[in-house]
């Protein structure tokens, strides 16, 4: 692929490969017993970290990238609808892969497994914790060893969430293309209609209410250090990481394109945007009471990755916070939903 730019049309990134990413605002489950999905509670905003290089710290403006806001102890999940075509995609919680627990690698690896599947993989809730759950990803500042990063590294440099897409190879993809287009012939013939693949899932959810367009300058104001946000762990939920069914030579040897993604604190979302942050969650226990819907994606034909010592052993974040939640109320089972399966400017990359 010739294009290695990464954009962002609206809030959804977009990675070479035809990759699409948002990250969606999320209830925190309680960090015992195994849960359904949580539901989607808008879009996080994401800016480029260089329209705005007179505000933020020095060393963001080294590794570019883009940037959200997000709460203490906020819970998120990444959605990948709209990606059309197959990829493989590596997520880094502090540059420690969300899958594998293992470091950042510039290259794809089976065994263990160091991404996901796209779009065979709809959703990422939270780091790999095998046998069919995820541990749901919770924002936690840097500093205080509650990170997936600093639990699995003994240290806490990086912080933020790395993403880094890797293409088919091409005889692999004009292959897929061509099986694609005789799968489409054949379902216009059976039912007339013009068919597709790879639409939006069912849980894609609504654009951040007062979401700002992309800035295109900075308020005035001395650079500093801003508070650093990173990734620990919060409750368990029912969902596969989903083992790669192709031979790992089906896959370009290098990636096509990567970004870094800074989690800011909503003070210094201001302070540096000049924007308000959007309004802090929801209580879950409001939104159980409203009747409002949970899911359960249930996929017989899964086969999900096993869980690795590195992520099996990561602890909640409330095991170093303390618990801040208050009693837990289940949801009742109506309200249990099952579920089947514009350019702008690019994205400055830098040094990380």
């Amino acid at each position: 692929m010739s294009d290695s730019a990464v954009r962002i049309d609206g809030n959804t990134l977009h990675l070479p490969g035809e990759v699409r990413v948002r990250f969606i605002r999320t209830l925190r489950l309680p960090e015992t017993g195994t849960h359904a999905l949580p539901p989607g509670l808008g879009e996080f905003p994401v800016r480029r970290v260089e329209d705005y290089a007179d505000t933020v710290p020095a060393e963001w403006r080294a590794r570019g990238g883009v940037m959200l806001p997000v709460y203490l102890r906020e819970a998120m999940w990444l959605s990948f609808g709209g990606t059309a075509e197959p990829a493989a995609l590596q997520v880094g919680v502090g540059k420690v892969c969300a899958v594998s627990g293992k470091p950042w690698s510039s290259r794809l690896t089976r065994d263990p497994q160091n991404y996901v599947v796209l779009p065979r993989q709809p959703w990422l809730d939270g780091i790999n914790s095998g046998k069919g759950t995820v541990r749901q990803f919770v924002a936690v500042p840097l500093g205080l060893g509650a990170t997936v990063e600093g639990q699995v590294t003994g240290e806490e440099v990086w912080g933020g969430v790395q993403l880094q897409s890797f293409p088919l190879r091409d005889e692999e993809l004009r292959a897929w293309r061509e099986a694609e287009l005789r799968r489409a012939r054949s379902r216009r013939e059976r039912t007339g209609s013009a068919g597709g693949y790879g639409g939006a899932f069912p849980m894609a959810a609504p654009p951040a209410p007062g979401a700002a367009p992309l800035a295109s300058g900075a308020p005035g104001g001395a650079p500093r250090r801003a508070p650093a946000m990173g990734l620990g762990v919060g409750g368990s939920m029912r969902q596969e990481v989903y083992r790669d069914d192709r031979p790992l030579s089906a896959w370009a040897e290098e990636p096509a394109g990567r970004v870094f993604v800074h989690l800011v604190t909503p003070p210094e979302w201001r302070r540096i945007t000049g924007e308000a942050p959007p309004p802090s969650p929801v209580d879950r226990a409001a939104y159980t009471r409203a009747g409002l819907p949970w899911f359960d994606y249930y996929d017989q034909d899964a086969a999900d990755l096993s869980p690795t010592d590195a992520l099996g052993s990561v602890q909640p974040v409330g095991d170093w916070l303390g618990d801040d939640h208050e009693p837990w109320q289940q949801p009742s089972p109506g309200q249990v939903k099952p579920l089947g399966d514009a350019p702008g400017k690019s994205v400055g990359d830098g040094d990380w």
